[in-house]
């Protein structure tokens, strides 16, 4: 495994809650860090806190919209075109549990699109990038919350619910993990899932439910995701936390995940492709 001091390593939503967390860890041991926001003042602000805390200065910040397609792939091809390696993609943003249903630039259901669309998107254009810099990781911040795909309301117009939302998007993230898992093999790039922590004090979280765990501890799982030597040859699993899980049953349905490629492609333009 490569020193994680010659790493770099990009984090989505890295300018709130476990991202921004996991960025202060990161940069404190040295990697190089490519940090994801929406936000430019947020970003400067991240990047000025990252060097007085931590003394790197190996950092920069990408900005991006994730509720515009296109500035999803933007983000990927600067990132092709700028860096000469990567080592780790965290596909870390996402939405929480919205209260009212919203469409994105494209006019897709805005949970789906920043939670899976997303990450479906930067891992599919990134993929030869880490492949190149292998040994090299994709790591997938999704939830113990999972719901199944209604492969014929993907979008939820005839019944939305913020839950299912965000627990279809989740599911789909972990459908993903195993399909890149499978065609990324032999490559060096290793794919994996995880639950971080349950209902972390983060702004997706404190509108709806009382905090039951701490940054803190996602952060770790999160860690060991991205640095532990124990997991270099373990690809295509969930993860609850550092625990090795069962996934919803649909995730696991190999008609399901092509139907699910099939919809990714349509609604990105993104062949799916290691």
């Amino acid at each position: 495994m490569t020193p994680i001091t010659e790493q770099n390593v990009l984090i989505t939503g890295a300018t709130d809650g476990l991202g921004r967390a996991l960025a202060h860890e990161l940069a404190a041991q040295g990697a190089t860090l490519i940090l994801h926001g929406r936000s430019a003042a947020k970003g400067e602000e991240l990047i000025e806190e990252l060097r007085s805390a931590t003394g790197n200065d190996r950092l920069s910040y990408e900005l991006a919209d994730f509720s515009s397609l296109e500035e999803i792939r933007g983000l990927a091809d600067r990132i092709v075109a700028t860096y000469p390696r990567l080592d780790v993609l965290v596909n870390n943003a996402g939405l929480g549990v919205e209260l009212e249903r919203q469409v994105s630039k494209d006019g897709h259901e805005l949970t789906f699109q920043v939670d899976y669309l997303a990450p479906y998107i930067l891992s599919c254009r990134l993929a030869g990038l880490l492949a190149e810099s292998a040994p090299a990781r994709i790591v997938n911040v999704t939830s113990a919350g999972q719901a199944p795909l209604d492969f014929d309301d993907v979008m939820l117009e005839r019944d939305w619910d913020g839950g299912q939302a965000y627990c279809q998007a989740k599911l789909a993230e972990i459908m993903l993990t195993i399909d890149l898992a499978e065609q990324l093999e032999g490559t060096g790039v290793t794919v994996n899932a995880l639950h971080p922590s349950s209902y972390m004090p983060t702004k997706i979280v404190v509108h709806l439910f009382s905090p039951q765990s701490t940054v803190a501890e996602g952060v770790e799982h999160t860690l060991r995701l991205v640095t532990g030597t124990e997991l270099s040859d373990v690809t295509g699993a969930y993860f609850n936390r550092s625990t090795r899980a069962r996934a919803h049953a649909q995730a696991y349905d190999p008609a399901a995940r092509a139907r699910l490629r099939e919809i990714s492609e349509d609604l990105t333009g993104v062949v799916f492709s290691g």
